[in-house]
């Protein structure tokens, strides 16, 4: 619908809809800053007015005019003071000019001309008082005077983009261009920029939630920040008191490599000395004889001292230590080498996982977040590879446990059931060894532990006492990790050492080293070690499990040895 709206200093291009190409209806703004009725963009990003077809799920939201994307669809409110703009200018449509009193009437754009061809000036023209602006006296104090005609400047062209008197639309060449009432054009310039100022006081609204969304979120990544820093300090922390509590370890077990060999030296060159002394009073004694006249008491005394002494053999004797060979020291930068390796690797990791969590977003385009995958550790799927069937030997559990048909649970009951007394079995503490035995090699095992409170899982020694009580040590070949009370978690060395625990594990993994005498421990659920012993083994290793004893029924639930399979 077209109407000839030039008259009122507005183009309908302003109040239309760009969708249905009328007026606005309940207009509404998007993001973008573009307006159109309630129902026509509605319509259009349901799929059924000008939209690009599809369902939601199938295209983005975008803006007809600009074409700029919305991820989610935008919630629209009416646009209160654009839909007062248009009613406005609908009324001033249907009344036309004067009808509705918002503006002064126009006066002509042509002035008359006489049939004679003299020119009748028109009247000067007087706003009425009902459309004068509502600071009347500070607008008429502005007005200035035409400086060729000395008249008030009553009149717009807006051909030249100029304020001019009645007498300039013929005078000054103004003839044909489009003139309208300064006043008037006054008026519609300053509704035009009440609608524009509006629109900017929403871009800035919503320039102002961003910046809002913006503070928050760095406020968030401060305090997440501060909470990585505090766990990495402590996580390197208890690295550093493991490394020197290793380090005091193995200082130990230098010094006392040390006190044995000279303890065993020093008890060799006593024995030699005496060995000496004894040599040379003969040698003295020898000596003398020879220098003696005396010939009846040199050969009375020459069978004795003539006779070859048979002292101790010392050529073969010698001081040995695996000190002089260098093997400890070998195996601590052996041992090292591999630390600082994968601690190097370690920046890169953290500044990989966190790009691929963080990606940059293009300029001008907006970002989506990447979904928090977790990254797997490296060192939990390559043990994994090393997967055994598992499978437990009823003839070494002990009376109160019982064995799952097929070998793979144990729980612990309150009495004692009848079974064999094989060599094999054992008879005080209650635990259970596997069938499968090992002597070279890498072997992976996993256990569910669940809820329970307390538990003994790790391995043993084929040759170890199974009557009476246990000395859990690796010294008596016996290398396992402990739960008790749900929350201490300790390895059974002699004293024990106390393990700490962040993420408490519902699976226990397994990995077994036979050719480098190596135990460890994982927490699956989280990818995480939680302990490794170096050792000797002896003689064969057995997986070893023990469920412990229900603790009136708070530890009853059983122990499960996961199937044979790889986590990812």
């Amino acid at each position: 619908m077209a109407m000839a709206l030039n008259i009122h200093g507005l183009s309908e291009d302003q109040f239309t809809c760009s969708i249905c190409l009328d007026l606005f209806d309940n207009p509404v703004s998007t993001p973008c800053g573009h307006s159109y009725c309630q129902s026509c963009i509605s319509s259009y990003w349901d799929g059924k007015g000008g939209g690009a077809g599809g369902g939601r799920a199938a295209r983005p939201y975008h803006c007809p005019l600009c074409k700029e994307s919305f991820r989610r669809r935008p919630e629209l409110h009416i646009n209160r003071t654009l839909k007062e703009i248009t009613e406005q200018f609908k009324q001033m449509a249907i009344q036309g000019e004067g009808v509705g009193q918002m503006e002064p009437p126009a006066p002509p754009q042509t002035p008359p001309v006489e049939p004679d061809g003299n020119y009748d000036p028109p009247p000067p023209y007087i706003a009425p008082p009902r459309v004068t602006p509502r600071r009347t006296s500070d607008a008429s104090s502005n007005l200035s005077s035409c400086p060729i005609h000395l008249r008030g400047l009553e009149l717009f062209c807006r051909t030249d983009n100029i304020c001019i008197c009645s007498l300039c639309v013929e005078a000054a060449g103004h003839r044909g261009h489009s003139v309208v009432p300064a006043m008037r054009e006054w008026q519609m310039k300053k509704t035009q920029m009440g609608i524009v100022e509006t629109e900017l006081r929403g871009l800035i609204a919503e320039r102002e939630r961003k910046v809002e969304e913006i503070q928050t979120s760095i406020r968030e990544i401060e305090v997440a920040a501060e909470r990585e820093t505090e766990g990495t300090v402590f996580a390197f922390a208890q690295l550093i008191s493991i490394v020197e509590r290793c380090q005091s370890e193995v200082m130990e077990v230098i010094e006392m490599t040390l006190r044995s060999a000279q303890l065993r030296a020093q008890g060799l060159l006593t024995e030699l000395k005496e060995d000496i002394d004894m040599l040379k009073k003969k040698s003295l004694a020898m000596n003398r004889m020879m220098d003696s006249e005396d010939y009846v008491f040199f050969l009375k005394s020459f069978s004795a001292l003539a006779t070859p002494a048979t002292p101790k053999t010392w050529t073969n004797v010698s001081m040995s230590s695996p000190l002089t060979s260098g093997v400890i020291l070998k195996d601590i930068n052996l041992m090292m080498n591999r630390l600082q390796e994968e601690i190097r690797k370690l920046p890169e990791i953290c500044q990989q996982s966190t790009s691929r969590l963080n990606p940059r977003p293009n300029p001008g385009q907006q970002s989506t977040p990447a979904p928090l995958v977790p990254r797997p550790n490296p060192r939990v799927k390559r043990v994994q590879e090393y997967a055994e069937n598992i499978t437990l030997d009823p003839r070494t559990a002990h009376p109160r446990l019982i064995i799952s048909a097929d070998g793979k649970q144990v729980r612990c009951t309150d009495h004692h059931q009848a079974v064999p007394d094989y060599p094999e079995r054992f008879d005080r503490v209650v635990c259970v060894m596997a069938h499968q035995g090992f002597n070279s090699g890498r072997h992976y095992w996993e256990v569910e532990v669940g809820e329970k409170t307390d538990w003994d899982l790790g391995v043993a020694c084929h040759s170890v006492n199974r009557k009476g009580k246990i000395p859990a040590s690796p010294t008596n070949g016996y290398w396992f990790l402990s739960l008790r009370d749900r929350t201490e978690y300790v390895f059974r060395t002699d004293p024990a050492t106390n393990l700490s625990v962040n993420i408490r594990p519902s699976r226990i993994g397994i990995y077994l080293d036979c050719d480098k005498g190596m135990v460890s421990f994982y927490n699956v659920e989280a990818k995480a070690l939680i302990y490794t012993h170096t050792d000797s083994f002896p003689d064969t290793i057995h997986p070893f499990f023990s469920p412990c004893t229900n603790m009136s029924g708070r530890n009853e639930a059983p122990l499960v040895i996961c199937p044979n399979t790889t986590s990812d």
